[in-house]
């Protein structure tokens, strides 16, 4: 097709690429606003909290926790240091759910070390995308990334090997709960940044990387939990069958309840964790 000038000398084909690039990168920057990243508000109290969006209003900043309007807090605009986006700083899982045979992998090492499956595998999912390939900057290997002298100390010779590094990283998951008295935001932020940084914080340490990687494992968990507490659809008129299931996830009078042989992690609101006040300017 020939080129045609336009008035002004500039040609038309021209033209109608430029309209078509602007068009373009307006649907993209209204894309953005209308999908925002998840960000941490830091607040000069000592708390993070979680939130998808904000809005301004007067002196105080409204941070909605959820996607409904009516699911917020307001904070004071003075006592919120900044905000950070909460998955900048940990690489996108590459997988969202295990491979096929890690299931009973992590079934038997979590019942060995006395841990949930599905804590185990939403901390592998963060971790390494559920990559059993997976090697970090630092030198942490396989599915539950560990770092050699920990492989090491937990007996893991191989840890490109699955059945080993789910072992080992089940292993030292467990003992970090045992330390921390079952505090899973201690265990996980001790997993993340070590045990030395949990004790010099008294708690979980105020690193970015650490508070999303916490958030992100304790957020997908507590998914899981709610999705197997919803109630299910009955397909084919088992509704006595199901109310029954579901009362005896109860305890019923007269009837002894079941206790777990490790108590249930100390589950945190999605997001708020305590940190140093003297940490902040």
């Amino acid at each position: 097709m020939r080129d045609v000038p336009g008035p002004d000398g500039v040609s038309v084909t021209g033209m109608k690429l430029g309209y078509k690039l602007g068009i373009v990168a307006a649907l993209i920057f209204l894309a953005s606003l209308s999908a925002p990243a998840a960000e941490i508000a830091i607040l000069r109290n000592g708390f993070a909290i979680r939130h998808e969006r904000r809005e301004a209003r007067d002196t105080a900043t409204r941070l909605y926790l959820g996607e409904t309007p009516d699911n917020y807090i307001d904070v004071p605009t003075a006592d919120i240091v900044r905000f950070e986006e909460l998955d900048s700083y940990l690489p996108p899982a590459i997988s969202s759910a295990p491979a096929r045979g890690l299931d009973s992998i992590v079934s038997a090492a979590s019942k060995r070390n006395n841990l949930d499956p599905d804590l185990v595998n939403s901390l592998i999912l963060v971790e390494s995308g559920f990559d059993p390939n997976a090697v970090s900057p630092k030198g942490a290997r396989g599915l539950m990334q560990l770092m050699p002298q920990t492989a090491a100390r937990m007996g893991v010779q191989n840890a490109m090997d699955p059945a080993a590094n789910v072992e080992g990283g089940t292993r030292y998951l467990g003992e970090l709960l045992s330390r921390y008295h079952n505090d899973l935001s201690k265990a996980l932020a001790a997993y993340n940044a070590g045990p030395d940084r949990v004790e010099q914080y008294h708690g979980v340490p105020p690193y970015p990387e650490t508070l999303a990687y916490v958030a992100r494992i304790i957020g997908d968990f507590n998914r899981k939990k709610d999705a197997q507490r919803r109630p299910q659809p009955d397909p084919g008129g088992n509704r006595s069958q199901d109310q029954s299931s579901v009362a005896s996830e109860f305890s019923v009078p007269g009837q002894p309840k079941v206790v777990p042989t490790r108590p249930a992690p100390t589950l945190l609101p999605e997001l708020q964790f305590p940190m140093p006040p003297d940490w902040f300017p």
